[in-house]
């Protein structure tokens, strides 16, 4: 059927050639059927393939299909490109990171040829667009400064890693490479972060990178940030020095917040996969952002994921019933809490050389309210029964780490809970926002937690707050800190006033630190 279906089409196709005078047209109707060529299959022997064979058997690599006097080679399942894109701002001194998705092959073996545009020399005809190809042929190119005012363009050819190669997609930058900042925030710490650490460490990263929903709003240039150089808070120049700035950690586990959908898709994911890094996304309900981790491929696998809603998982599960019940005594905070769209990311993974180790991988950003600690008191509560159920019950005593920015300096209710395992009934952030909201309760936790960077001076910096707000929490029992990477200067980051600023893509800094199973 397939072969009478070749046929039909072909004849179709050759009466379509052109519009043909009457008299040709006369001539092909006296030819009748004449016109419909003979289509076969051959195997790659040489021998016919018989009609009654089904369609799976008879197409194989390497098989020939003879349509009248044309002969096809068939290729079954060829490596093929569905999609190539390049980002729209390119900086010279930043890595571009092309975009893309293939059929049948794999990113990490594919071809790729980088070309730039000929600077157009006096006289000649500028309209002829000429490329000289780079001497680079990696997935990642990083244009030098020789490179401003011109475009670049990729030649990518798709293969499946078993010599098969596809046809090569081309695709051409919308706009020239620009000038970069010049030295960023993160320079400095990239010298402690040149090599990916060995087999028994982990490096560990938590950064909020400041989402593009809330940069780009008229009161966050007029009012949160006026310091800031509008350029410098658009998502194209801030996506340029966050995939320089993290490529440079060489990190094992990465915990990303305020994770635009569309950043994560289109920029973090395709960037950080060609630096070896699988990425895990969950979107707040709500709003356009969320929470974002990234593990080595080569270190880590990935063994289940346990994401959840805390107002809904307090609702919903038997796990948090006693704390519900609790909660439902004090109505207007418990309205609050279930307003919140705040999500926790729990990823259980599983070392690639030894199966032993696994690590249980927590990702949150918690209510950002100044008074609203004791809403944050009931999330993180939320938190540590999930992960207890995860750590203890469904994993017993795999050891935790837990990142995030959970919007609580040192000395709040949130971080003494989490440190501590315990908070009493009458800790001042109960009433953090007054008598009303009163809620008292006295919680408590398994786990033997330690902040692995410490208590800095501030891990947030903008022009009416500076604290510490952003913690990597590790399991003491487990886990040792082997070294901490230090924070930019302070003179770094107060050159631009405060952060963000052309040289530092967020509103906060990001936290790294190397860890050594005990």
């Amino acid at each position: 059927r397939a072969l009478a279906r070749i046929a039909t089409n072909a004849t179709k196709g050759h009466g379509k050639a052109g519009k043909k005078s009457k008299k040709a047209r006369a001539e092909s109707a006296a030819e009748g059927e004449a016109a419909v060529p003979a289509v076969r299959l051959f195997s790659r022997d040489g021998a016919a393939v018989a009609e009654e064979v089904p369609n799976a058997a008879a197409w194989q690599d390497g098989a020939v299909l003879h349509i009248g006097d044309a002969r096809y080679r068939v290729e079954r399942n060829p490596p093929a490109l569905t999609e190539l894109s390049l980002p729209r701002s390119l900086l010279a001194g930043f890595p571009v990171c092309p975009k893309l998705s293939a059929e049948f092959a794999a990113p990490q073996h594919c071809l790729f040829r980088w070309f730039r545009e000929q600077r157009p020399a006096g006289g000649g005809d500028a309209a002829e667009e000429a490329w000289v190809e780079t001497a680079a042929a990696e997935r990642v190119f990083t244009p030098s400064n020789a490179l401003v005012g011109l475009r670049l363009k990729l030649r990518c050819t798709p293969g499946d890693g078993e010599r098969r190669y596809g046809p090569a997609r081309e695709v051409e930058s919308s706009g020239p490479v620009e000038a970069g900042p010049g030295a960023c925030t993160f320079d400095a710490r990239h010298l402690y972060t040149k090599k990916v650490c060995g087999h028994g460490s982990v490096r560990a990263v938590s950064y909020n990178i400041l989402a593009d929903t809330y940069a780009q709003t008229e009161f966050s240039r007029t009012v949160l940030y006026p310091y800031c150089a509008p350029y410098a808070l658009e998502i194209d120049y801030r996506q340029n020095l966050l995939k320089k700035e993290l490529a440079g950690y060489s990190a094992d586990l990465i915990c990303l917040q305020e994770v635009d959908k569309s950043v994560f898709v289109d920029s973090l994911a395709p960037a950080l996969d060609a630096f070896g890094l699988e990425g895990l996304f969950r979107i707040k309900e709500k709003q356009h952002e969320g929470l974002a981790t990234f593990y080595r491929r080569d270190k880590f696998s990935l063994l289940s994921q346990h994401d959840i809603a805390f107002s809904e998982a307090l609702l919903s599960e038997p796990l948090h019933k006693e704390l519900c019940e609790q909660l439902a005594k004090y109505p207007l905070v418990q309205e609050k809490v279930l307003q919140r769209s705040s999500v926790l990311q729990v990823s259980v993974l599983q070392s690639t050389t030894d199966p032993s180790r696994k690590l249980c991988v927590a990702n949150t950003h918690l209510y950002w309210h100044p008074k609203g600690g004791n809403i944050r008191l009931i999330q993180i509560a939320v938190a540590m029964s999930h992960i207890k159920h995860v750590a203890c019950d469904l994993y017993p005593s795999i050891p935790l780490i837990f990142c995030g920015d959970f919007n609580s300096t040192p000395s709040s209710g949130t971080y003494s809970f989490i440190s501590s395992g315990g908070i009493a009934e009458d800790h001042e952030d109960w009433i953090s926002n007054g008598e009303e909201e009163r809620c008292s309760m006295s919680l408590s936790h398994p786990f033997k937690l330690l902040s692995a960077c410490g208590e800095p001076a501030y891990t947030n910096y903008v022009g009416g707050f500076h604290g510490c707000l952003d913690y990597i929490f590790i399991d003491r029992n487990a886990l040792e800190v082997e070294q901490v990477i230090p924070l930019p200067s302070h003179e770094e980051i107060t050159t631009h006033q405060a952060l963000p600023s052309v040289s530092h893509p967020s509103d906060h800094i990001a936290l790294i630190c190397d860890l050594k199973w005990k």
